[in-house]
């Protein structure tokens, strides 16, 4: 399984903060936005992930992120001149895609819950056509949305409609059989002009290959793309490490946990930040061992 994150667009929602950087750069809470998007892909097993952005942007995830051999991971990038559509990452990812099946995510979406490893490789493991997650939301409206019929099975998904057929809007995150490629290559843009991942996902319900995971009560997703949702992720993170004294998307943390890093490699990371709570946090980590930590994911 390959993974993906779309860290491109404009960022106009969040002026002037985005004028000089990035959306998926700027600080929630005590991380880069990115790192809660790279976690949830770390946290599925998922190790050669490519990175797409802006030609102006890229230079500074290669900066932060490098070639995530540091966190025992495979890093590509790729450009994304003008923001198409979600869709257009997979035709900008053909070729780092391959024959492989793959898993997208958006790179200003949090998800956070008990067990999200585990509802991850699940979806992994028995994906034999397309995979999106149902979230239950107040405010369908701004989002591309399930339709169910009186048995529960999906039957239709209508972006951003005027008459929401159910409160259940697609979360950002979407696994597709390596079919994808060749149905995103096909579609025809909208018309805002862009590749929409909805038609994508109608695709795979037209070939009766569409499933819909709900995540229930209890689990988290934000969309952090305007400055209360940020705002609002930043508290709900904050307050949930405040509480348990574990952080969230902390993925040092989660490369140690997998053993993708040894525990010299993390004190080695966390001195560089020693004179901060992340970099303490860190070391703490670096001395529990691996079987305990797993507990807390």
């Amino acid at each position: 399984m390959k993974g993906i994150i779309l860290a491109g667009g404009s960022g106009t929602r969040l002026y002037p903060l985005t004028r000089v950087t990035s959306k998926q750069l700027l600080p929630v809470y005590d991380k880069p936005m990115i790192y809660y998007p790279l976690a949830v892909l770390m946290l599925g097993g998922i190790r050669e992930i490519l990175i797409i952005s802006t030609p102006q942007d890229l230079p500074n995830f290669k900066a932060l992120l490098g070639d995530g051999s540091w966190l025992g991971l495979s890093f590509s990038y790729m450009e994304q001149p003008r923001p198409e559509g979600i869709a257009q990452a997979f035709v900008i990812g053909k070729d780092f895609i391959g024959g492989d099946p793959v898993c997208l995510i958006l790179g200003d979406n949090l998800f956070h819950g008990n067990n999200l490893s585990g509802i991850l490789k699940n979806a992994f493991a028995a994906n034999t056509g397309g995979v999106v997650f149902g979230y239950r939301v107040q405010d369908p409206k701004r989002y591309g949305v399930v339709e169910f019929d009186e048995n529960g099975n999906v039957i239709g998904i209508e972006e951003k409609p005027q008459l929401p057929k159910s409160n259940y809007a697609v979360a950002g995150l979407y696994i597709y059989t390596n079919e994808v490629v060749e149905i995103a290559s096909h579609l025809t843009p909208s018309h805002r002009g862009e590749l929409e991942i909805t038609d994508v996902n109608r695709e795979y319900l037209r070939r009766k290959r569409l499933r819909v995971k709900i995540l229930g009560r209890g689990f988290a997703w934000l969309d952090m793309g305007t400055h209360e949702s940020m705002q609002q992720a930043a508290s709900y993170v904050q307050s949930v490490q405040n509480r348990q004294g574990v952080k969230i998307a902390c993925i040092e943390e989660i490369a140690y946990r997998l053993g993708y890093i040894g525990g010299q490699d993390l004190r080695d990371i966390a001195s560089d930040m020693k004179n901060n709570d992340y970099g303490q946090y860190l070391y703490e980590i670096s001395q529990i061992k691996r079987t305990e930590i797993a507990k807390w994911f």
